[in-house]
This record gives structure tokens, sequence and C-alpha cells, in this order.
């Protein structure tokens, strides 16, 4: 599986950005598909997540409800769209996926992805 991540860029505070993450290679019928970041000298955290098996998601408590992550089946993409993005949003974005069963308390653990894009950095300004 390669995942291609793409939309980063610079933006002011309070503006929006589109994030997507194409993934091609073998498919699966069930995956879970998440977003992280990392900062400048920060470690990487989790910023959401897709499941597959039940249509769920979850997000980082500070991006809720600015940040929507959801997917296009036809096109084999996950998309994370950023609205109202703060300075503190600024980090490389990472896609990553998990094939097969996930329980929601492995959701956010960087470990329990088995696939992993380049990043795409996003910045905003003051």
């Amino acid at each position: 599986v390669q995942l291609q991540a793409s939309g980063g860029g610079l933006v002011q505070a309070g503006g929006s950005l589109r994030l997507s993450c194409a993934a091609s290679g073998r498919t699966f019928n069930d995956y879970t598909m998440g977003w992280f970041r990392q900062a400048p000298g920060k470690e990487r955290e989790f910023v959401a997540a897709f499941r597959r098996s039940d249509l769920s998601t979850a997000y980082l408590d500070s991006v809720k409800g600015r940040f929507t992550i959801a997917r296009d089946n036809a096109k084999n993409t996950v998309f994370l769209q950023m609205n109202s993005l703060k300075t503190e949003d600024t980090a490389v974005y990472y896609c990553a996926a998990r094939p097969g069963r996930i329980i929601t308390s492995q959701l956010r653990a960087i470990s329990s992805y088995d696939y992993w894009g380049q990043g795409t950095q996003v910045t905003v300004s003051s």
C-alpha cells in the first residue's frame, strides 16, 4: 500500500485547508485511515481517524469542531478538511493506514498503523 499526502501550504489564522491522502496498491475490505501531525521539536500526535467497519470517526480534542475526516471510496482517498486554523496547527501532517480490525483504544496510537504517507507541511501564520 502506498499513501500520497497532499494539500498542505501556508494559510493565515482562521483560514482553511483540505489535505488529501491517496491510497494505491493492495486494497482491503476493512481498514482505518488516520491523520497525524508533528510540529518542530514535538512528538508526532494523533489528529483524526476514520474506521471503515462502523464508519466512525475520532478526533484530537483540540481539533474537534474544526477538522473533519472523510473518505471518497471511488477515489481511494481520505481527506482532512481543516477550518478555523490556528497557529498551533502548524506541523507536518501524515496520513496512515491500518488494514483489518482495530479497537477504539488503538485508534490514536502511532504503532497501530502499518502504512504511512510522506507528510505534507501545513503552516498557519498569525
